[in-house]
């Protein structure tokens, strides 16, 4: 589990950062769309800083790997992987929006999705005796 917060906490707060300085860029790389009225950079830059939020908890609680907390961490972001993909996936095929980085991101999240769930089932296996 400590490995899978490292990597989520470096990628997260990566896309967190971006979408923060300058949200317009990763917006075109995933779905090819301007964000072209007042609201769009806004909201971004509310969802940097929650995907910044993501990257701090995970980078503090990976010394700690073991604990409930970190284990309510993984699902919570368990949670996102998944519901990102189901976004990404519609913007895609039921919306047309599509730009060179949005299946790479479907991939990424769904594999830190199944890594998410390896870890949980890791973690109550090595609970339960």
């Amino acid at each position: 589990m400590k490995k899978l917060l490292i990597v989520s906490a470096w990628l997260e707060a990566a896309t967190g950062v971006a979408l923060l300085v300058w949200p317009a860029p990763p917006v075109l790389l995933l779905v090819g769309a301007a964000l072209d009225t007042t609201g769009g950079p806004i909201v971004a830059r509310v969802a940097g800083a929650a995907l910044l939020a993501l990257g701090l908890g995970c980078w503090l609680a990976r010394s700690d790997a073991r604990s409930q907390a970190a284990r309510g961490l993984v699902g919570a972001m368990l949670l996102y992987n998944v519901v990102a993909v189901a976004v990404l996936v519609h913007a895609s095929l039921g919306l047309k929006q599509s730009a060179v980085g949005l299946w790479p991101a479907v991939v990424l999240h769904l594999a830190l999705a199944v890594w998410c769930m390896g870890c949980l089932r890791r973690s109550n296996s090595s609970i339960i005796p």
